[in-house]
């Protein structure tokens, strides 16, 4: 197989190398991520500046690493359509630092990613963990369900979502398969006025957290200690 892999942290986090490094073992991996942080931009792209490709050279035998001045969704546009030699089997993004559960995966770039895939006819996978300080569960369960993600029925139009819980190994309850997206409430947001600037009305954005998740769904599992595997729908 090839494996195009991204993310939307940057080109240079534990996260990346982490599912480029697991998905050798599938495949020869190809790496085009963006050159910085690119959190929360969901599914744009950049149509009107012209995008920059740096090789990098990725401590990781066999894989071909670019980081990207764009988007994630730039990545994987440039990916398939220009730059690999021919079209990848399969996108993976992340792993994301950070939950890509309930309203948060309209948001997410990580998510957005595997959108830009799913519209060109490939099989994607997005990966998340609630915290980076919880990589024993992630080292244990990453390949088993890599490998059910690739060979398990996905229509057109379906990507998968993965996310790790916030728990140590001996708490995890295990893999809550078909997880639904939580309309659950999530975030709770406000802004706050703070100082003006040049002349401009300055806000900041305060987001709290409410944890309340319903059985069944992705937030449901990630409360439950549970890893949370679902499919998200691409509405075009």
């Amino acid at each position: 197989m090839n494996i195009l892999v991204t993310n939307d942290d940057g080109i240079n986090t534990p996260g990346l190398r982490k599912l480029a490094e697991a998905a050798g073992r599938f495949g020869r991996v190809w790496i085009v991520a963006p050159d910085g942080q690119r959190s929360a931009m969901s599914h744009s792209f950049t149509p009107r500046i012209p995008l920059k490709l740096w090789p990098q050279d990725y401590p990781l035998d066999g894989v071909t690493a670019y980081s990207c001045s764009g988007t994630p969704a730039d990545c994987v546009r440039l990916a398939v359509t220009t730059l690999l030699p021919e079209k990848p089997d399969i996108v993976m993004a992340g792993i994301n630092t950070g939950y890509n559960i309930c309203h948060d995966v309209q948001y997410s770039a990580t998510i957005g990613a595997v959108m830009e895939a799913d519209l060109w006819g490939i099989r994607a996978i997005a990966f998340s963990q609630g915290n980076v300080a919880y990589q024993d569960v992630v080292d244990r369960y990453l390949s088993g369900i890599m490998e059910e993600c690739i060979n398990r029925p996905l229509e057109k139009g379906q990507v998968w979502n993965v996310n790790f819980p916030c728990c140590e190994l001996s708490e995890c309850k295990g893999i809550q398969w078909d997880c639904r997206v939580s309309d659950d409430p999530y975030y709770d947001d406000s802004y706050v006025e703070e100082e003006e600037e040049d002349g401009a009305r300055v806000f900041r954005l305060v987001t709290g957290r409410i944890w309340k998740g319903s059985e069944g769904t992705d937030l449901g599992a990630v409360l439950d200690n549970r890893i949370a595997v679902g499919v998200v729908n691409n509405y075009v």
